[in-house]
């Protein structure tokens, strides 16, 4: 969604408004306002323009251009508030106007007109706002110190100048990101907290959906007023009945719609202006037809928020609530896992899977076609609800993957986030003319993305539950160091060989473990990592083995792998007696059901069918523990970097940049190009050769031949000027009306070649590409992906992400700083020029301690500047 489109925000206490463009028939609404204001706020109205109110009131209501814009805050249909600019003689400044009612100052309405003004703007190129206002104004200047860019203000009297930058930074993403948490977090409770609900719809059918979401409601003890509404009855199953919502004695402060599709949208209009403010919709049939979009525009006129269409509803275990407004079977086990899903039946199976477990829910949310709340929502909601410790996502997409990663990172910080991975398999992939684009295929940028927001990613619902009970039993691991600890060798041998699959380390134990195991086994017991006590050890001592492993300051995790016996269970006996601050996790080959708890004097301890499940787990566990001990740091500042100049560049460019504009380009940022020149005849060709001065690498550029080396594109060491003038006659011949011109640049000896890049995605934004490069590109296809912007510990994770890492900076090859500062760099080039769909530095070596790109391309295509961390609902 781009700026100055019609949206929906909520408020900081949770009210929903309607943000867009001002149209000439909003001129009567906004002079309204204007006459309605004090003689402080006027002040600010038009920064000193001429003219009548009504005549500056239709100038800012006309259709915007380049040279203006105004935005409008609607609450219920009544305009509250607006934000005007319009370009002063500099081109790239613009004054500012901004009016808020006094009703609705309180809100943060003028902030958040001010964010979608501000993106609005910088879409056409403008970098700072300007204007007066009173000094005595104290309201306004604070909206300026609260929006988090950077201002300045200087007194001159009565009034005061203001100037307000308008390049985002990251102190701006974090106040607008603190912003959206408290106004969601506000909104969602008339979804998860209501004091009321009614059931539009709930049938005196036992089988119908309307009536088990309202038994729900009533047999989970729901601990607010509830009502039912249908035309034919009193009362259902106990609970009273309206003929309409009209009739009831109350707005409800949530209703929950199971009506058949044609008539949800009137239920809507009629629940928003009976005083609604949350409705969730079990009804399906609605997307994709007129019906959907009416539903949207009745919610977004009063204000309404939306969970679904076609979902199973909404459920909050907490005691002082205890809302179950779905149609699953059966009372919501209470517990500590919040749960988002788009598939009703997921949610379904993972609430009964964790009832089986004994963990149960704190939050269950579906929400089906996903008009409005979304899983950002939960996100945020869960990250300052006391009642959840884990989450569990179930997505099929994505609405805004920028701010997903953002939130949900900033969850993963502090609770665990777990992710079942949907659309594993491509059927088909996306054409790309470059090796960097060629890799961004739909799952790697989900990976990716997953991968740096600290989201643990699993492939079904086993893997879910399996990391689910170890993370709702034990601690997380100190580092990937695991012990193996049996009673059966085969049982170890695999409990070994599983954890050496998932990325865990078996390191020797230390001598005063071994040691220890020596004294306590007998003599034909195995005390090495693995350890195998032999099938007759007891209990007790077995139990002893593990705590001397335990106690071993160089294991960070225990797995328990083996069977019991005629003799006993060493296992159960090991687990009861279990405390202390390392994971342990037991394998019970061929127990059901796959995972179990066993208890212990100190909590619980997941008990596992399977070695690899236990050893999936752990890894998992291992990496998210890895992920949440490094700082999190921001992007780092870059020095020598000319965005202005960046820009001039590629205004107005669509298609390939020209080779002398592609390393411009490059240099703009810092990142190092070998030096190049661009001939059109084979004379010019030899004037370039002689210019660089030694041998030269000579490179066709012709249309369509977009791989030089595989394209016979390539003379490499050309050392005269007949050698020049020959190779390019032949390609003029050669390429015809698709030849351009002769690259040439001077030899560069080198040894490793890698590549980097940069692939656009218009969902997920650029995603930075790493892997071999030169000749090995296709052969090896070794490569490694991360979301812009990069941070330094993302790009040395892109540095250690392939299977050739370790070789990569071997003697006489790259320098890891230089090679980091140039994928940091093209991150920042990615950010900052979202217009740059492909861009691939191939080969880049290594060079004089550092690195040098060697040839490179840029392909610019039109793009529709979005704003992926503004405010906004999702529909």
């Amino acid at each position: 969604m781009t700026a100055g489109q019609d949206v929906a925000a909520v408020l900081a206490d949770g009210e929903v408004v309607e943000i867009r463009p001002l149209r000439p028939a909003d001129a009567p609404a906004a002079l309204a306002l204007h006459e309605g204001l004090d003689e402080r706020d006027s002040y600010f109205r038009f920064f000193g323009l001429p003219g009548r109110l009504d005549e500056l009131i239709a100038r800012m209501c006309a259709e915007p251009g380049p040279e203006r814009a105004a935005v409008g805050a609607f609450r219920h249909g009544e305009l509250v508030g607006v934000a005007h600019y319009e370009v002063s003689a500099e081109p790239t400044e613009a004054e500012l106007a901004l009016a808020v009612g006094s009703a609705a100052k309180a809100n943060g309405v003028g902030t958040l007109l001010l964010e979608h003004l501000v993106a609005l703007a910088r879409g056409q190129g403008i970098r700072r706002f300007t204007g007066q206002v009173l000094a005595e104004n104290s309201r306004m200047l604070r909206v300026f110190a609260d929006l988090g860019l950077p201002y300045h203000v200087s007194a001159t009297g009565s009034e005061c100048d203001f100037s307000i930058g308008l390049d985002e930074d990251e102190a701006f993403r974090s106040r607008l990101a603190e912003r959206e948490r408290v106004s969601d977090v506000a909104s969602l409770r008339h979804v998860l907290q209501p004091r009321s609900v009614a059931v539009i719809g709930a049938g005196r059918d036992p089988a119908s959906v309307g009536h088990a979401v309202l038994v729900n409601l009533a047999d989970g003890g729901y601990s607010g007023r509830l009502w039912a509404v249908n035309q034919h009855a009193r009362d259902i199953a106990g609970v009273p009945c309206a003929t309409s919502v009209a009739d009831l004695p109350e707005a409800p402060e949530l209703a929950v719609v199971c009506v058949p599709a044609p008539a949800v949208p009137g239920v809507i209009e009629e629940c928003g202006r009976r005083g609604t403010r949350a409705a969730v919709i079990i009804s399906a049939g609605l997307t994709g037809t007129d019906l959907g979009a009416r539903t949207v525009r009745a919610a977004r006129t009063h204000g309404v928020r939306l969970v679904g269409p076609n979902c199973v509803g909404v459920a909050n275990t907490e005691d002082a609530i205890r809302l179950n407004a779905t149609f699953a079977p059966g009372r919501m086990p209470s517990g500590r896992v919040g749960v988002v899903t788009q598939s009703g039946g997921f949610g379904i199976a993972v609430v009964e899977a964790l009832r089986r477990l004994g963990l149960g829910v704190s939050t269950m949310v579906s929400t089906g076609d996903k008009y409005d709340v979304s899983g950002n929502d939960l996100l945020r909601w869960w990250r300052e609800d006391p009642h959840t410790d884990l989450a569990v996502l179930y997505l099929e997409s994505f609405g805004n993957p920028r701010k997903f990663a953002r939130i949900a990172r900033d969850l993963a910080r502090v609770k665990p986030v777990l992710a079942v991975r949907t659309g594993q398999t491509e059927t088909a992939r996306r054409a790309a003319a470059s090796h960097t684009a060629a890799t961004a295929t739909p799952a790697v940028t989900r990976d990716a993305l997953y991968e740096q927001a600290g989201v643990i990613a699993v492939d079904s619902v086993t893997e879910l539950l399996e990391a689910v009970a170890a993370l709702s039993w034990q601690p997380l691991p100190a580092g990937r160091r695991v012990a193996v600890l049996s009673n059966a060798g085969g049982a170890g041998v695999l409990a070994a060989d599983a954890c050496a699959r998932h990325g865990l380390e078996l390191p020797d134990l230390s001598p005063g473990t071994v040691s220890r195991l020596r004294e306590l086994l007998p003599a034909q017991a195995s005390v090495r990592n693995p350890v195998d006590t032999t099938a007759a050890v007891k209990a007790e001592v077995f139990g002893a083995c593990l705590d001397a492993m335990l106690a071993d300051d160089g294991i960070d995790a225990v797995v328990v792998a083996g069977v019991a016996t005629a003799v006993g269970d060493p296992l159960a006996g090991a687990a009861a007696r279990h405390t202390g601050n390392k994971p342990v996790l037991v394998v019970r080959p061929g127990q059901l059901p796959f995972v179990e708890p066993l208890l212990t004097t100190d909590g619980l301890v997941p008990s596992y069918a399977d070695a690899l499940g236990a050893a999936g787990a752990l890894g998992r566990l291992a990496r998210y523990a890895a992920w949440r001990a490094e700082p999190d740091e921001p992007p780092s500042p870059l020095s020598g970097v000319d965005i202005a100049a960046a820009r001039r560049i590629v205004a107005g460019v669509t298609g390939w940049l020209d080779p002398l504009d592609t390393t411009r380009l490059l240099r703009c940022f810092g990142i190092p190009a070998a030096g190049t020149r661009f001939a059109t005849d084979a004379e010019a060709a030899v004037d370039a050769q002689r210019e660089l001065g030694g041998p030269v690498a000579v490179k066709a550029c012709a249309a369509g031949l977009l791989h030089k080396s595989s394209g016979g594109g390539v003379a490499l060491d050309v050392r005269t000027a007949d050698q020049v003038r020959e190779i390019v006659r032949r390609w003029r011949d050669r390429f015809g009306e698709q030849w351009r011109g002769a690259v040439l640049q001077p030899m560069v000896a080198h040894t490793r070649e890698v590549l980097a890049g940069i692939a656009g995605d218009d969902v997920f934004g650029p995603l930075v590409v790493f892997g071999l490069g030169g000749v090995d590109t296709d052969l090896v296809a070794d490569r490694a992906a991360r979301l812009a912007p990069l941070t330094s510990r993302d790009a040395d994770l892109l540095l250690s992400g392939l299977r050739s890492s370790s070789h990569l900076f071997d003697p006489g090859g790259f320098d890891r700083a230089a090679l980091r500062d140039v994928l940091v760099r093209l991150s920042r080039l990615a950010e900052v020029l979202p217009e740059v769909a492909e861009l691939d530095l191939n080969p880049v070596v290594a060079h004089d301690g550092g690195c040098l790109v060697l040839d490179a391309r840029v392909r610019l295509a039109p793009h529709t500047a979005a704003e992926p961390f503004l405010r906004r609902l999702r529909i």
